[in-house]
């Protein structure tokens, strides 16, 4: 399936996400980074780190999962007007295999942009050389807040 095409609100959406991005002291702690922006997509890569790891050394669920969350939150800002913030209301997460390789790919693309609630999708992929599989799943809802100017990007 090809993902729909969106025309963002703001003309200068990526260097709002990419500011945003790079205030988002989570994101440091854990060593992602912001590496593609359109509007209503999001591509986040996280290194795999043995620190990030859980008890049988995969890449811990928390982990994972807050990356991915990250990359819908951020695809939903792609797509908001100036004015508005973005946050998570609500996510669903199916953890498909092992969260293992040598870096992690966390893709958030928008599937239904509504004014105030944005619908997103989002996967993270393993990567271990030429090899890529789909580790992850979510379904979330993202909220664009307005009238909040503390908030605002």
């Amino acid at each position: 399936m090809t993902p729909k095409k969106f025309e963002p609100r703001d003309e200068s959406y990526e260097s709002r996400v990419r500011a945003s991005f790079d205030r988002q002291r989570a994101m440091h702690t854990i060593g992602a980074r912001l590496v593609r922006v359109e509007p209503g997509e999001v591509e986040l890569e996280l290194p795999f780190r043995e620190d990030l790891t859980q008890q049988h050394g995969f890449l811990h669920a928390g982990i994972v999962t807050t990356v991915v969350d990250s990359a819908c939150g951020y695809a939903a800002l792609s797509l908001m007007d100036r004015e508005s913030a973005v946050l998570s209301v609500e996510y669903k997460v199916n953890l498909l295999a092992p969260a293992i390789g040598e870096r992690m790919r966390a893709i958030g693309r928008v599937i239904k942009p509504g004014r105030t609630l944005l619908v997103c999708t989002g996967e993270v992929i393993a990567v271990a050389g030429d090899t890529e599989s789909v580790v992850t799943a979510m379904q979330a809802t993202m909220m664009a807040v307005r009238g909040r100017p503390e908030l605002v990007d």
